[in-house]
């Protein structure tokens, strides 16, 4: 079931039914601390629809969360400031809205599941508790019917004897588990979009499918966009419709998942494909990216990944190459990014 949204509020003024569900434009965050200013995202770009699944992968430090915070309205401030671009929800600007407005979006409108539900959840309090607040700051419900509700929601996200283990506490619960605390949590009011950050990390394989399949069914039945930030592009390639990949602040390449797999058109795109197992193609060892992620307080002049890359000419080490369209909604954000294709296709 794909939703279909009317016409509403949100922060008294009207959303528009036929604007995309979120569009995400120029987006700009930075950390000003004592060593300097750290440019943690850098112009990041995306829209997602009703019922999309969009993942934005990158390795540690690229700026995946902090964009995800810039869109909720959590950004730590000081030192974390958003210091340009956009964010739209069905065509209503967030950034322009009162923290009051902006607090009222959060759980409501746009909810968010954070990678480690040990520290995310609160340990002194029981996890019904802590689900039927939801309830009990948005709608206003009785603890009575805000616990009944934690029920219900702890049942549809599949915890065994719910009734039983409402009263638990986070620490009673088995990682999983704690991670379907969470999405409870975060689907309680049924928001129109769900950011989940890392909602596989520390957990086993097995684990890792089971709550990837929920997320999937919660989404068929609720019509909500999903926006899946990870670093595994495995997980990406069964879930997402279209992909963004982020490296030092900056986004280097997104489209269409299957185009993205199969013919990317960025060197950090290609490095994050090699170093990891993938069933269909047969090889005898992986291939690590080499070197390490730039310090970003001293990201390196030109292209960000020219330090790592295996196409470097001295273009690269002088001029930022911009983010430009290379197919039907495909960008690219490397000088050479038919040569990264062509040596892909022949690989």
């Amino acid at each position: 079931m794909v939703a279909v949204l009317a016409q509403g509020l949100v922060g008294g003024r009207l959303t528009d039914p036929a604007a995309p569900l979120l569009v995400v434009d120029d987006l700009r965050v930075e950390f000003r601390i004592d060593a300097g200013v750290v440019r943690a995202v850098n112009g990041l770009s995306y829209s997602l629809g009703v019922g999309e699944t969009l993942a934005i992968v990158g390795e540690s430090g690229s700026g995946k969360s902090v964009g995800a915070q810039a869109v909720m309205g959590i950004v730590d401030s000081p030192p974390g400031f958003v210091t340009g671009g956009s964010v739209r929800f069905r065509g209503v600007e967030l950034l322009d809205l009162p923290e009051s407005e902006r607090r009222r979006v959060r759980g409501d409108r746009i909810s968010m599941i954070f990678q480690d539900a040990l520290t995310a959840l609160n340990p002194v309090f029981s996890v019904g508790w802590q689900i039927a607040e939801m309830f009990r700051v948005h709608r206003g419900v009785s603890r009575r019917e805000g616990r009944e509700r934690a029920v219900g929601l702890m049942e549809r996200v599949k915890i065994p004897g719910a009734r039983e283990r409402v009263g638990g506490y986070p620490h009673e619960f088995s990682g999983g588990m704690r991670q379907r605390v969470m999405i409870a949590m975060a689907l309680a009011l049924d928001p129109d979009i769900l950011i989940a950050d890392e909602p596989t990390t520390a957990l086993d394989v097995t684990v890792q499918a089971q709550i990837m399949g929920l997320l999937a069914d919660l989404q068929a039945e609720t019509g909500m966009g999903l926006i899946l930030i990870t670093h595994d592009l495995g997980v990406v390639a069964e879930v997402a419709d279209r992909v963004v990949v982020m490296y030092a602040g900056r986004e280097v390449e997104s489209g269409e998942i299957g185009e993205v797999y199969h013919r990317p058109a960025h060197p950090y795109t290609v490095g994050l494909m090699d170093s990891l197992p993938r069933p269909d193609v047969h090889t005898e060892r992986l291939h690590p990216i080499t070197g390490s992620p730039p310090d970003l307080l001293a990201i390196p002049a030109g292209c960000p990944f020219h330090p790592r890359c295996p196409f470097v000419r001295e273009r690269c080490r002088v001029e930022v190459p911009e983010l430009a369209p290379v197919g039907e909604g495909r960008f690219s954000a490397c000088h050479f990014w038919e040569e990264v294709q062509r040596e892909r296709s022949r690989g």
